[in-house]
């Protein structure tokens, strides 16, 4: 599926930068970005919010069988992250060893190239995890 320039353009602030939203009024942070805070509903002022980047693995699985565009990347590890803002998200994790996959693991963020259309099509690149190591 070919997706559109604007569309990767609108794309650009919470794929390149990791940044989401705050409701000042309860405190909570949404990623991807929210215009209406669920929890407070008109009474919610939401802002701007860019995220440290830094989190852990609270849930993950290991590809095997992958969609069209990443068939040359398995196996791989997808994992839900809970950052330390407290939003969680889902990432695919990189630079990790099969021993050191475990619910708990610190990771932090990192950009690279997620797929590319064709040899000399659209390259969209964004945000995937890496182990923090001491």
């Amino acid at each position: 599926m070919r997706i559109s320039l604007p569309l990767n353009w609108r794309r650009i602030p919470h794929r390149y930068r990791l940044e989401g939203t705050k409701c000042e009024n309860c405190g909570t942070y949404y990623f991807p970005p929210r215009a209406i805070c669920p929890k407070c509903r008109r009474a919610g002022k939401i802002v701007p919010a860019k995220f440290k980047g830094v989190g852990k693995v609270i849930s993950y699985t290991k590809v095997f069988v992958a969609p069209p565009g990443l068939e040359e990347q398995v196996p791989y590890y997808m994992a839900i992250i809970e950052l330390e803002e407290g939003t969680r998200l889902t990432a695919q994790i990189v630079n990790v060893r099969d021993e050191e996959m475990k619910i708990g693991l610190p990771v932090k963020v990192m950009f690279r190239k997620l797929q590319q259309e064709d040899p000399e099509g659209l390259i969209h690149y964004g945000f995937k995890f890496e182990p923090v190591r001491e």
